[in-house]
């Protein structure tokens, strides 16, 4: 963001999955951008990979000093489906959000977000996604950060899973 202290952040939607089309050619125009995207943990053909994802999905954030600059260009830029305005005018964001946001970023420049609460054993929860999936089990144990030991009612007995700590939530 430039140093001008008529700058301010607004708020950006793009058009689906266009944000990364959107951001370069907003930046090929001058205006200073902020992107804010995480790394997730995907598993998918018994591999666990990870994948960069948006942290606000359509959504970017744009710097502009509205007394100086072009801003109305940015409605028909590339990939962009509209400046979020209040009754006409752009709606802009406190700089300590941005702030905020920028201080959970890694060394890679990536959202860090906080992991979710650990299950604790005998907790009821729900399979989300897989073989299980809306099943009700109970946790009986954690592993590590990213796995969680359930047991499963399957054919009349209580089976030992082990499933992806995003996998599940409380039941």
């Amino acid at each position: 963001m430039n140093d001008e202290q008529n700058t301010r952040w607004y708020v950006v939607q793009t058009q689906v999955n266009a944000e990364a089309k959107a951001a370069s050619h907003l930046a090929r125009q001058g205006f200073g951008l902020y992107f804010p995207r995480y790394r997730k943990s995907r598993s998918h053909a018994r591999k666990i990979d990870s994948v960069v994802r948006p942290l606000f999905p359509r959504y970017l954030f744009v710097a502009i000093d509205v007394a100086t600059q072009r801003w109305r260009s940015i409605q028909s830029t590339v990939g962009v489906s509209h400046l979020v305005s209040w009754s006409g005018s752009p709606a802009s964001v406190d700089e300590s959000v941005i702030s905020a946001l920028k201080a959970r970023e890694d060394e890679s420049g990536f959202v860090r977000l906080d992991r979710r609460p650990p299950f604790a054993p005998g907790d009821k929860v729900r399979v989300l996604d897989g073989a299980f999936v809306d099943s009700i089990a109970f946790v009986e144990g954690v592993t590590d950060r990213e796995r969680v030991a359930i047991l499963l009612e399957f054919l009349g007995r209580k089976v030992r899973v082990l499933v992806g700590a995003d996998l599940i939530a409380a039941a």
